[in-house]
């Protein structure tokens, strides 16, 4: 039996992680949501050893924070986008960063679209629902 499709949020603020997955539950998102809290537990979690090269193993969509400790949001999806396993999930910046030259290197380094974090909790809450009928509802994956 195929597993059910996860989201893998990236994200080192405890408070933004809590948001987020308490957003996506509201918002009736099923799906399994599994934490890397730095860059180097999200790149462990999806190109360890033990991992199979299977696409079926693989998120749906990352959530991808850039100011993370240990490596950088920008790095990790580089790593992401550089490796045929998974050169193609989609990858969606959620990020405070309010810098051009942060959402010019996402979208040249491959990211699918880039979102600034809302501060409201409404405005933040209708942001990932919107995120979570696109990217786990509307959108064709890729086929296996």
């Amino acid at each position: 039996m195929k597993p059910m499709p996860y989201i893998l949020l990236i994200e080192d603020n405890e408070q933004d992680e809590f948001l987020t997955i308490k957003a996506l539950q509201k918002n009736n998102v099923r799906n399994e949501i599994k934490v890397a809290r730095d860059g180097e537990e999200a790149l462990d979690l999806l190109f360890n050893a033990e991992s199979s090269l299977y696409q079926s193993d693989l998120p749906q969509l990352i959530l991808l924070d850039l100011k993370l400790p240990k490596i950088d949001g920008l790095d990790v999806l580089r790593k992401i986008r550089s490796e045929l396993k998974t050169k193609l999930v989609p990858v969606v910046i959620l990020t405070t960063s309010k810098e051009d030259s942060d959402l010019l290197s996402g979208y040249e380094l491959g990211a699918n679209s880039y979102v600034r974090k809302p501060v409201d909790f409404f405005e933040f809450t209708e942001a990932v629902k919107s995120l979570g009928t696109y990217w786990l509802i509307l959108n064709e994956q890729v086929p296996l």
